[in-house]
């Protein structure tokens, strides 16, 4: 790229600077590849110049279809450089939802992996705005006489830095897991995300772009950090970004199942200082794997363990500070309609200290008096999203503006403030549960339930109740050999909460249903419990 050239808060500008600050230095590992900052760079050169080569215009959409692998990271990138929004696309959805997204985003180009192959095709005569598909290889032989070769596309290409007249205004979209309905598409401006989401490893913002390259950690400090959560979701992408950002190695995790002693290895074998991961579905296996006497590792420098889009529970929190006493376990806050803005203080209670651009709004987008007891939303204010891609209704709902002309993101989450400014998170709005007039939050009384040494995973549903208006249920799988009652889990979570919050129901389950980062499906565990 042109020296001389004003840059830019487009994400291909900053990996840009960055890379040209520590060239030598290992960016990216995952299953057989490595990279150094230098090379991944050149690397993203040439995917940026296959997209551009494939007809992509500034704006147009390209989805990933793809497990964890290196390549999703070099398109994540290369996109930008090119101006292309990559289209994140979750790897479980079924050909319905597939169309659907597909559609929504106006995809142009569909980028996947040869075992994806046959769900393409199930759909691809549907697929009407797809202009183009890439097939990457993962070891299936699933014929695509209709795809091109991702390699010999990229393999194709120059590596060199070009100009395109980029810019922090060019576009970020994260889909949604459509918990509440079908996939949403944020939409972000690259340096409303940077600010939002992306550069909270560096410390105070930046003031300019090339900014960026003098915050690169030391080389002593540099040292490697494990993403497990997948690229699709937010969490990894912008844990990714922020260890990148910062000039520190990332490690994927290139696993197509959730395998806790793999994990381990990866991190004794990488040297992690750092591991990135959703909650207690990602958190509880790799506690159980250091306990179990299964495996033994060298986990002495690993000194982090970081949760995103959704917060550890004080018991697994707990489990992992017993294994590893030395290690610093910790929970961010964040929503793709908010970015990142909050670290929990210690004890796994959902408490969070916030960023200044957060607070907590009553219905008049007033911020609520701290210490007040009143619950109300989180929202942000600032650097927050252009709105959903194509749905201007829930635009307006999600993103209001005050009486003072400021526009908030409010995306549903209610939590009320202590005194001394410490926000509770209590949970989204839309899975609260009321029971004879009495708010009841799923997540706390999940928590409970899981301190209990008979349950490895729970989620908690409201049912329609005559007498209530609904009732609690636990939807809870329990631990192999294990059966506990309702009765055991009711007496045993009368210690944590509130009687009218204890379950009245209780549904045992093989295993509890969560969306590939660990969120809660709960509209799978109110059909479970429906059952019953």
């Amino acid at each position: 790229m042109s020296s001389d050239r004003p840059r830019s808060y487009n994400l291909g500008d900053l990996f840009e600077l960055v890379a040209a600050s520590a060239p030598d230095r290992l960016c990216i590992a995952g299953g057989d590849l490595r990279y150094t900052f230098g090379a991944f760079d050149r690397r993203t050169n040439r995917v940026a110049q296959m997209l551009i080569g494939l007809g992509c215009e500034p704006g147009a959409k390209v989805a990933v279809y793809a497990w964890n692998r290196v390549e999703w990271a070099e398109l994540f990138f290369g996109s930008f450089k090119a101006r292309v929004v990559p289209i994140n696309v979750n790897y479980r959805y079924v050909a319905h939802e597939l169309e659907y997204l597909f559609d929504n985003s106006d995809s142009e180009v569909v980028i996947f992996e040869r075992g994806f192959a046959p769900v393409i095709e199930e759909i691809r005569s549907k697929m009407t705005k797809v202009r183009t598909f890439v097939v990457m290889e993962d070891g299936t032989e699933h014929p695509t006489p209709w795809a091109q070769s991702y390699e010999e596309l990229v393999g194709a290409q120059s590596d060199a830095a070009f100009d395109n007249d980029r810019s922090g205004d060019d576009l970020y979209f994260l889909y949604t897991g459509g918990t509440t309905g079908m996939p949403k598409g944020v939409m972000w401006r690259h340096e409303d995300i940077f600010f939002a989401a992306l550069s909270s490893a560096l410390g105070e913002p930046i003031t300019s772009p090339e900014q960026i390259a003098e915050r690169s950690l030391p080389v002593e400090f540099a040292l490697p950090s494990l993403i497990i959560a997948p690229l699709m979701h937010g969490a990894a992408q912008w844990g990714m970004c922020n260890m990148l950002f910062a000039g520190g190695p990332v490690v994927l995790y290139t696993g197509h199942g959730f395998d806790a002693h793999e994990i381990w290895s990866i991190a004794e074998r990488e040297k992690c200082m750092g591991i990135t991961l959703v909650g207690d579905a990602m958190g509880r296996p790799l506690a159980d794997a250091l306990t179990d006497g299964s495996g033994s590792w060298d986990l002495s420098g690993v000194f982090r363990i970081g949760s995103g889009g959704g917060v550890f529970s004080p018991a697994v929190q707990q489990a992992l500070k017993d294994a590893l006493p030395h290690i610093m376990v910790m929970d961010s806050y964040g929503a793709s309609e908010t970015g990142a803005g909050g670290m929990a203080t210690e004890g796994g209670a959902r408490r969070f200290i916030v960023s200044p651009e957060l607070q907590v709004l009553d219905e008049n987008l007033v911020p609520i008096e701290p210490g007040s007891e009143q619950i109300g939303q989180l929202a942000r204010t600032g650097h927050i999203p252009l709105g959903y891609y194509k749905d201007e209704e829930k635009t307006a709902r999600t993103f209001p503006v005050d009486a003072d002309g400021r526009r908030w993101s409010v995306p549903g989450d209610s939590a009320s403030v202590d005194a001394d400014g410490v926000v509770t998170m209590l949970g989204r709005g839309s899975q609260c549960i009321n029971t004879g007039g009495e708010k009841v939050y799923p997540e706390e009384v999940e928590e409970a339930l899981k301190a209990h040494p008979a349950v490895y995973d729970a989620l908690v549903v409201g049912l329609p109740d005559e007498r209530w208006g609904e009732r609690v249920v636990a939807v809870v799988q329990p631990r192999a050999g294990m059966t506990p009652s309702l009765e055991d889990l009711a007496t045993h979570c009368r210690e944590f909460v509130a009687g009218y919050k204890v379950p009245r129901a209780l549904t045992l389950v093989e295993q509890v249903k969560r969306s590939p980062s660990g969120k809660a499906d709960y509209r799978w565990a109110k059909d479970a419990a429906s059952v019953e």
